[in-house]
C-alpha cells in the first residue's frame, strides 16, 4: 500500500463552502414553492417563505435570525460593563493595604502622618486616585499598583477607541505615551482639515498614515474610510457609556484624567469624539443596552460588545429582508461568520445561490399586470412531480400494470425527440448511440459512455384523440376542508400527462364556484381561495359542452371534482342564482345539462370529496343519467383516481 506524500494532509473542508457539495436542488425548492402557490400564496411570498424556512440541508433565514437573537441575548445575560471600575478599585485597595502594611511598624511621626493622609482619602474611587497623584509612596508594591491604575486607564481608554490598543500599550513607557499623544493630536488636526474642506487633505492623510499607520490595522485607503472606522468604534464606546449608571459614568470621566498620569490623553479623546460625532451624525450615539450578567467587561471589551450588538442588529435587518429592494446578496457574510461561525455563512450563501438560480433559470415571469407568477417552465416541472406521484400511486393498485401503459402505443410519425420522464415510447437506438459517441468525443473521452441525455425516443401518434373537460369545484368549502391543494395537484398531473403523452388530446380546465370559468393552468395554479357561496355545476357543464362541440371528432371525456351538491345555476341573462338547500330549478337545469352531455356521447365521472348524504344521492343520479360513475377517493388518492379514470375511459 502506497503511503501519502510528505507534506500533505487530508481533513474536512473549512475554507468557505464545500467545492464538492451538490448544487442547490431547484426541483425540491420549486416543489415547495409550488405547494405554497397552489395553497393560495403568491409566487413572491412563496419564494420568500422558502428562504425563511430553508431546505433540509440549509438553515433558513428564520433559523439564522433566531441564532442571532440568541447570541445577542447571551452577550447581555453574561456580561456587565463595570470591569474597569472594579479593576481600578481592586488595584487601589491592594496599593493602600501594602502602604499601610509598610507604615505600621515604623514609629516615627512621618509614618503616622502618612497613615492620616490615607485615612482622609475621599470615599469615591476616582477621587481617591486623584488625591493620591502627588503622594510619595513608601511601599514599592503600593507604588507599582498605583502606576498599574494609571496604565490600565490609559490602555482601556485607547482600546475603547482603537482596536487592539490594550495589548499594544502593555508596559508602555513615557516615549510610547508621548507617541500616542502625538498621533491623537495629528489625527484631530487631520479631521479638522477635512471638516474645513482643505484641498491638501489627501496629502495630509498619506503623511499621517506613513507616520501612524501602525495604530490602524484596518488600513483605510482614504480619510473617509478612516472616519468610518473611528466613528463606528467611538459610537460603540458612547453607547457603552450610555448603558452605565450616571455614577459609573461620572467615576470614569474623573478617572480618565489620570490615564497614563497625563490629562492630555483624555482631552485629545474628547476632542476626537466631538469631531467624529459632527462628521458622522448618522451613527448611533444615543441608544443604550441593558447588561445583567456577572462577567465584568473593561472599556475596550465593552466597546467590542456594543459593536457586536450593533452588528447583530444590522444582520437581523439584512436577514429580515423587509426593506424595499432587499436581496440576499445584501447579507454581510463576513459579519455573519464572525457572529455565528462559518456554517452560518455557508447557509446564507446557499440561500443566496438558490434565490439567484430560481430567478436566472426563468422559473418566474412577470404577468401583464406586473405581478410575479410561475413560468411555463416551472409549471412543467411541477406537473412532472405531480404526475410522478400519481404514477407511483397507480403502481401500488391492483391492475395498475394495464393502466400505466394504456395509451402509450401508437403509429410512428417518423420523428424522434429527447426522452423525458414518463415517456413510454420505444428508443431510437441508432440516434441514441450516435448521440453518445458525439458527446463522448466532444469532451475528449477515449471510450463511449451512454448518458440519459443521449436517449431519443420514437414519436408516435395515437389513432384516436379525446376532448377532455376537467371541472373542479372552487367553492369555499374546498379551501376550508383542505381540498384546495390536492385539487390543483390533480389538475397539474392530468395536464402534464396529456401534454407529454397524449398531445393530440384537447384538455379544458374549468373552475366553478358561484360562476364557472375556463382557465389556463397557470391561472388555476395561482388561484387564491375566496369566500364565495355557490356550487354552479350547471354553468361548468355548459362550458364543458362548448368545449366538446369544438372537437366533434374526439372522444368526449368529462371529469368533475366536487365536494358539494349544486347550489347555483345560470339564468339566460348570465346571472347566477344561489340558494341553499338547492332549489328544484337548480337541480333540474343541472341534470338537463348532464342529459345533453350524454347525447354527445360523454359520460360524466364524478369524484366525490365528502360524505354528505344529499351530495352522494345527487352525484349517483348524475352518473346513472350520463352512463358515468362515481369515485370517492381520499385526498391523497385524488390525483391517481382522476388520471386513472382518464386513462381507463380513453382506452375504452
Amino acid at each position: 500500500m502506497n503511503s501519502l506524500p510528505e507534506g500533505y494532509s487530508y481533513g474536512p473542508w473549512h475554507d468557505g463552502p464545500d467545492p464538492l457539495a451538490p448544487p442547490a436542488d431547484l426541483r425540491d425548492a420549486l416543489d415547495e414553492i409550488g405547494r405554497d402557490v397552489m395553497a393560495g400564496a403568491s409566487p413572491r411570498s412563496a419564494l420568500e417563505e422558502l428562504l425563511r424556512r430553508g431546505t433540509p440541508r440549509t438553515a433558513g433565514l428564520d433559523e439564522l435570525t433566531r441564532r442571532l437573537w440568541q447570541r445577542r441575548s447571551e452577550i447581555q445575560r453574561r456580561h456587565r460593563l463595570d470591569g474597569t471600575l472594579q479593576e481600578v478599585q481592586r488595584l487601589l485597595d491592594e496599593a493602600l493595604e501594602a502602604e499601610r502594611r509598610d507604615l505600621f511598624p515604623d514609629p516615627d511621626d512621618d509614618a503616622r502622618f502618612r497613615e492620616a493622609q490615607l485615612d482622609a482619602l475621599p470615599p469615591g474611587t476616582a477621587a481617591a486616585v486623584r488625591e493620591l497623584a502627588g503622594y510619595d509612596w513608601r511601599s514599592r508594591e503600593g507604588r507599582e499598583n498605583y502606576e498599574k491604575i494609571r496604565d490600565l486607564l490609559g490602555r482601556e481608554l485607547l482600546d475603547s477607541r482603537f482596536e487592539g490598543m490594550k495589548e499594544a500599550m502593555r508596559n508602555a513607557g513615557p516615549e510610547d505615551v508621548e507617541r500616542v499623544n502625538r498621533m491623537l493630536a495629528d489625527l484631530n488636526d487631520l479631521l479638522a482639515a477635512h471638516a474645513q474642506g482643505r484641498e491638501d487633505v489627501p496629502e495630509r492623510f498619506a503623511g499621517f498614515m506613513r507616520e501612524h499607520g501602525e495604530f490602524f490595522p484596518e488600513n483605510p485607503k482614504n480619510v473617509e474610510e478612516l472616519i468610518d472606522v473611528l466613528a463606528a468604534r467611538a459610537a460603540a464606546a458612547q453607547r457603552m457609556l450610555n448603558s452605565m449608571t450616571p455614577e459609573q459614568r461620572a467615576e470614569l470621566a474623573e478617572l480618565a484624567q489620570q490615564a497614563f498620569g497625563d490629562p492630555r490623553l483624555a482631552q485629545q479623546l474628547s476632542t476626537l469624539d466631538s469631531q467624529l460625532r459632527a462628521l458622522r451624525p448618522g451613527e448611533d450615539w444615543t441608544t443604550s443596552e441593558r447588561f445583567r450578567g456577572n462577567d465584568p467587561l473593561g472599556l475596550g471589551e465593552g466597546a467590542r460588545a456594543m459593536s457586536d450588538l450593533a452588528e447583530l442588529d444590522a444582520l437581523a435587518e439584512q436577514l429580515g429582508q423587509s426593506y424595499p429592494g432587499a436581496r440576499l446578496e445584501d447579507i454581510d457574510l463576513d459579519a455573519l461568520q464572525r457572529q455565528l461561525g462559518p456554517d452560518a455563512g455557508v447557509d446564507a450563501r446557499r440561500l443566496s445561490e438558490l434565490e439567484r438560480e430560481l430567478r436566472r433559470q426563468g422559473l418566474f415571469e412577470r404577468a401583464p399586470d406586473g405581478s410575479l407568477r410561475l413560468s411555463p417552465k416551472a409549471l412543467r416541472r411541477l406537473g412532472e412531480t405531480a404526475l410522478a406521484d400519481v404514477v407511483n400511486a397507480l403502481r401500488g393498485k391492483a391492475g395498475s400494470r394495464e393502466t400505466e401503459s394504456a395509451g402509450a402505443a401508437g403509429e410512428p410519425t417518423g420523428a424522434t425527440r429527447p426522452w423525458r420522464f414518463g415517456d413510454m415510447q420505444p428508443w431510437d437506438v441508432s440516434r441514441t448511440v450516435r448521440n453518445s459517441v458525439l458527446r463522448s468525443v466532444s469532451v475528449g473521452g477515449r471510450s463511449v459512455r451512454m448518458d440519459v441525455s443521449d436517449v431519443e425516443v420514437i414519436e408516435t401518434e395515437h389513432r384516436s384523440r379525446a376532448a377532455v373537460a376537467l371541472l373542479v369545484d372552487t367553492s369555499w368549502s374546498m379551501v376550508q376542508e383542505g381540498r384546495w391543494l390536492p385539487m390543483k395537484r390533480t389538475a397539474l398531473a392530468l395536464h402534464q400527462l396529456i401534454s407529454t403523452r397524449f398531445r393530440a388530446d384537447a384538455l379544458q380546465l374549468i373552475t366553478f364556484g358561484r360562476h364557472a370559468m375556463a382557465v389556463e393552468l397557470a391561472e388555476l395554479v395561482g388561484l387564491e381561495g375566496a369566500w364565495e357561496q355557490g356550487t354552479n355545476a350547471h354553468h361548468a357543464l355548459l362550458l364543458a359542452g362548448r368545449h366538446l362541440r369544438r372537437h366533434p371528432d374526439a372522444q368526449p371525456v368529462i371529469l368533475m371534482v366536487t365536494d358539494g351538491e349544486p347550489t347555483a345555476h345560470l339564468e339566460p341573462d348570465g346571472s347566477a342564482v344561489f340558494d341553499y338547500p338547492p332549489q328544484p330549478r337548480t337541480l333540474l337545469k343541472t341534470l338537463s345539462e348532464v342529459d345533453r352531455m350524454a347525447k354527445l356521447g360523454a359520460s360524466v365521472t364524478v369524484f366525490r370529496l365528502g360524505d354528505d348524504p344529499r351530495l352522494t344521492a345527487f352525484v349517483d343520479l348524475i352518473a346513472r343519467r350520463s352512463g358515468g360513475r362515481v369515485v370517492a377517493p381520499d385526498l391523497d388518492g385524488l390525483g391517481a383516481a382522476v388520471v386513472g379514470d382518464y386513462l381507463r375511459t380513453r382506452k375504452r
